[in-house]
């Protein structure tokens, strides 16, 4: 498989993970992030959960992506972030 190929045909939606302590504005951060490599985020493509405790927040973004190159510099900027904790 060479450095361009996949196993998702794009375009495709694809949900992207970002964890990290509940603080003020890390949904915001995330989405941020996220819309910097995207133009449409639709509406209720955001789900935000806290985790059991209300230490930690969970941030999915479902975005329509288009290439793999876009994928990865999406995550390499949550991975940058230092807010972020885990990225899936």
């Amino acid at each position: 498989m060479s450095e361009e190929e996949t196993l998702f045909e794009f375009p495709c939606q694809f949900p992207i993970k970002a964890m990290g302590k509940n603080i003020h504005e890390f949904d915001a951060t995330v989405v941020g992030i996220v819309r910097k490599h995207t133009d449409d985020i639709s509406e209720g493509a955001i789900k935000i959960r806290p985790s059991k405790g209300d230490k930690f927040l969970s941030v999915t973004v479902t975005i329509e992506a288009n290439s793999k190159k876009q994928l990865d510099a999406i995550y390499q900027d949550l991975n940058d972030c230092p807010e972020v904790i885990m990225v899936l």
